[in-house]
């Protein structure tokens, strides 16, 4: 996702799809997108940001078949999931898709498959117990190269009266390696045509061994309509500048 308010353009490494772009690929490809209700198209048109996974999987005697989850947050603070079915059980075996609103759905299409005698039953995964330990956040993967450029380029273009400071400039002026990327979620207020939100973290691995991230919130939610960014030491405070933000456009 670029920024074109830059004198020169911001192309992240890991730049993801917009919210649009994920769900126009995700409708192009699956043969049944216009059995989809034209409510829950309507409802996608304003999303803000948007999560894809892997639900589950079966590989047997050279068939397949895969489930995946595609969740957007809209603008009014919910999320709306479609289900996709990937398989190659069809005459020539190339691969299928299909695109479902709801997980009976789902679970009906994927019993039709001509999958072998001895393939499991479709099993959504069991909510895990709460009293069961939380499984630790995964580490950061840092690219090395460049990386206190490119935080000076992050706190230059930062246009918010309470960016980061001196202080936060000179520890990353040592960092050795960073990763960006884009953090889901924003703020649920109403949409309007052309204001749009996406907030991403520039994690940097500091010479010393310490971790620090900034939190960048790129929106165009300005009188003019043009792209701003603007960059915080926490995600809480982003995420509040998000939600002021929105107040001011709703």
């Amino acid at each position: 996702m670029s920024v074109p308010y830059e004198t020169t353009a911001y192309e992240p490494p890991e730049s993801p799809e917009s919210p649009e772009e994920h769900l126009m690929r995700l409708l192009g490809r699956a043969l049944n997108s216009f059995e989809l209700p034209d409510e829950t198209i309507r409802r996608l048109d304003c999303a803000l940001a948007h999560d894809g996974s892997l639900h589950s999987a079966h590989h047997s005697a050279g068939l397949h078949r895969e489930t995946y989850r595609h969740t957007w947050l809209l603008a009014d603070g919910s999320a709306l999931t479609l289900w996709e079915l990937v398989h190659n059980t069809a005459p020539g075996g190339e691969a299928q898709h299909e695109v479902y609103v709801d997980e009976e759905e789902l679970r009906a299409a994927t019993a039709r498959l001509a999958l072998p005698p001895d393939t499991p039953e479709f099993e959504l995964p069991v909510p895990v117990p709460v009293q069961l330990s939380p499984i630790p956040a995964p580490r950061h993967v840092y690219a090395q190269g460049g990386s206190a450029d490119h935080a000076r380029r992050l706190l230059r273009r930062a246009e918010n009266a309470d960016r980061p400071g001196a202080e936060t400039a000179a520890l990353l002026a040592t960092a050795t390696a960073h990763q960006i990327t884009q953090a889901f979620g924003g703020p649920g207020r109403s949409c309007r045509a052309g204001i749009g939100f996406s907030l991403y973290e520039h994690a940097f691995l500091l010479r010393d061994g310490a971790e620090i991230s900034l939190w960048e919130v790129e929106h165009t939610a300005t009188p003019d309509g043009r792209h701003m960014c603007e960059v915080y030491e926490s995600e809480d405070a982003a995420r509040g500048a998000m939600e002021r933000r929105a107040t001011q456009v709703s």
